[in-house]
């Protein structure tokens, strides 16, 4: 195990981004047949997109539109020691949005996800301000850069569920989708910290709900017990209606040390979660990848990516997790060598990391 917070939250940053690369030529391929005829049988490294495909153009080891607005966000928290919401802003303002036109097959990355198309037509088309920007996508797009967030602020849980809530908001603002969001941030969170992915860490996270560290509204007892009969409802201790998506990651946690309960090979939980893209889908597969491979980089990323259908997504959701478990020294190198840019990524990664 790592033995610093810096090294494992570079760890988080740099597997998210290597995560983003590993899924840019194999990305939404949900025929697993046509992804095997296209890549073999077991996707190893970084690969090209095929022509046609989405991505098509770019080459093995580049980041997607993801990986390019994580930067983003990494960069604005380097620059200014902490979340500046207005710094960030204008990065989009002047960096990707001009670059966008709102169709699908456009911008940084050769693909522009739903919620970020629709933060275009509201931001450029409409030109609405920052704050009314947020549309309905149950997806994970949010996730996929307020990682960052999460790792800036691993020791400090009230700011980082205020600034991923905020954050994710500009984008996303279904609650369900925003309460997830924190949580996934929460969890990556502790394990920046050094806590264990396993059956014990929802219980933590319980505590700081009960403390008031985090806004989600809880009834019960210690251990998820029953309330006291008499005692009144707590004081709703944030927006968040439901605990729930902070549970989640245990329970995963518990199936992948069950010996009772296997998915052989790993890769097929994909199928047991399903393929889709809706956060729903992609939690459960990243904590059970992360719990079950929490000292093996290389087979959680590669069980990810195999899966096929948002695999990337996947990916990046399950390199951030396994990345802060083992830490940035314990990725194999030949992922940081074929990660283009990866200096500059990896600068400000151990920058991030020495904030936290």
């Amino acid at each position: 195990m790592p033995e610093t917070t810096k090294d494992r939250a570079a760890g988080a940053i740099m597997g998210a981004f290597i995560g983003d690369a590993l899924g840019l030529g194999p990305h939404w391929y949900y025929d697993l047949a046509e992804l095997r005829r296209d890549y073999g049988e077991w996707i190893t490294g970084y690969t090209d997109p095929k022509p046609g495909r989405y991505h098509a153009g770019l080459k093995a080891g580049q980041l997607s539109q993801a990986g390019f607005i994580l930067k983003l966000l990494l960069a604005s928290l380097v620059s200014c020691g902490g979340y500046d919401e207005a710094d960030f802003c204008r990065r989009m303002d002047k960096d990707l949005l001009p670059l966008l036109d709102g169709t699908p097959i456009s911008g940084p990355g050769s693909y522009t996800s739903q919620s970020i198309r629709e933060l275009w037509r509201q931001r450029v088309e409409q030109r609405l301000p920052w704050g009314q920007t947020g549309g309905h996508a149950d997806t994970t797009e949010a996730i996929e850069r307020t990682l960052a967030l999460a790792v800036r602020y691993a020791a400090a849980p009230a700011q980082l569920a205020a600034a991923i809530t905020g954050n994710t908001l500009l984008t996303q603002n279904d609650d369900v989708v925003v309460s997830m969001t924190v949580a996934y941030g929460a969890v990556l969170g502790q394990l920046v910290q050094g806590h264990p992915l396993d059956a014990h860490l929802s219980n933590r996270l319980m505590k700081l709900v009960k403390n008031g560290a985090l806004p989600f509204h809880a009834v019960t007892s210690d251990n998820l017990g029953p309330p006291r009969p008499g005692a009144p409802d707590p004081p709703r201790a944030g927006r968040f209606a439901s605990p729930d998506a902070l549970l989640t990651p245990s329970y995963m946690a518990a199936a992948a040390a069950d010996p009772a309960i296997r998915i052989e090979p790993a890769w097929k939980v994909s199928i047991v979660y399903g393929m889709p893209c809706a956060i729903y889908h992609q939690l459960p597969a990243a904590y059970y990848l992360g719990a079950r491979y929490s000292d093996d980089f290389e087979s959680a990323l590669l069980h990810a990516v195999n899966g096929g259908g948002q695999n990337q997504a996947r990916a990046i959701l399950t390199g951030a997790l396994v990345g802060a478990q083992v830490g940035l020294s314990g990725i194999p190198q030949r992922f940081l060598d074929g990660l283009e840019d990866c200096a500059t990524l990896s600068g400000l990664a151990a920058e991030l990391g020495a904030q936290a």
